[in-house]
């Protein structure tokens, strides 16, 4: 889809440029190590778009390069003077020597292409990387109802949703030594929310995630980065329903408890009356009110 529309519509339903350069910020700590280690080695964004991850790299002293089919997105990047080009990001992929290359981003783009096409862009990405380089692939997150059944379908380039375990499977299949899923923009506060309500669970999860897969060979740069691929990022659609099971369980024990504490005090109370009553039968007409007085006192205490 070329010409002004793609772009309008990003600019209506993605975001801002800065909401989205501060939702990316979370890739840098996985990014700047490599490119340290490799700082002439091409870093490469297959569908660039806007071009808001080349800008946040550049503002972070990261030369990059993009591709992009739509002319549209490329006028973007352009007018902000980016390194762009208007190139198929598989085809783009092919033309380069093996090895060269730190990086290779992709977001929101494999949920454009059929999966035959994503597990090659993937297997080209192997090729060019260096040893130790990171390929990094974002996509809407179907764990999330929502997005799983609405606004994934806003775009009308979208393919389907591809589930989580799926895509991190590809780069693990591919021969990359270490693969991460980071599940990215949760709902504030859903991780910790004390009582979760069924449009939590349906709508809280992380609507976007990455798999973000490093190539082996440089145990220096995998080191590095093993305490980032070791935090947990996010929270799983399964997660929160599980939370939200647990904590009903929670307070359905609780009500148990309370209902059983009822049983009993009113057991408690229909003996101490049974009592009276028996006492009443035995006693003089004029100590009614005093068996009654010292019953209170003692169902008060």
């Amino acid at each position: 889809m070329s010409d002004q529309f793609y772009r309008a519509f990003e600019e209506k339903f993605r975001g801002p440029r800065g909401l989205i350069q501060q939702r990316l910020e979370v890739y840098l700590p996985f990014v700047q190590p490599v490119c340290a280690a490799y700082p002439e080695a091409l870093v490469f964004d297959l569908g660039c778009g806007r071009g808001e991850w080349l800008e946040l790299l550049q503002k972070n002293s990261i030369a990059a390069m993009g591709v992009d089919l739509d002319t549209g997105m490329l006028a973007a990047c352009q007018q902000i003077n980016l390194k762009v080009q208007c190139q198929d990001a598989l085809e783009s992929l092919k033309q380069l020597q093996d090895g060269s290359a730190s990086v290779v981003s992709a977001f929101h783009l494999v949920e454009h292409l059929p999966f035959d096409r994503v597990k090659d862009l993937v297997a080209e990405c192997h090729r060019v990387l260096k040893p130790g380089g990171l390929l990094i692939m974002e996509t809407p997150n179907p764990e999330n109802f929502m997005v799983a059944t609405h606004n994934f379908y806003l775009d009308p380039t979208h393919l389907r949703p591809i589930p989580p375990d799926l895509l991190a499977f590809v780069p693990e299949y591919l021969g990359y030594e270490s693969v991460k899923i980071l599940r990215l923009q949760e709902t504030a506060g859903v991780k910790t929310h004390p009582n979760l309500s069924m449009l939590d669970v349906l709508t809280g999860a992380s609507p976007d995630y990455a798999v973000v897969a490093q190539k082996a060979g440089h145990t220096a740069l995998k080191q590095s980065l093993q305490a980032l691929f070791d935090q947990a990022f996010g929270i799983s659609g399964y997660a929160l329903l599980e939370r939200q099971r647990l904590q009903a369980n929670d307070i359905g024990f609780k009500l148990e408890k309370s209902i059983s504490k009822t049983e009993i005090l009113l057991a408690q109370t229909q003996a101490q009356l049974d009592r009276v009553e028996i006492r009443l039968q035995i006693s003089p007409s004029g100590t009614y009110k005093g068996v009654i007085g010292r019953l209170f006192l003692q169902f008060l205490s």
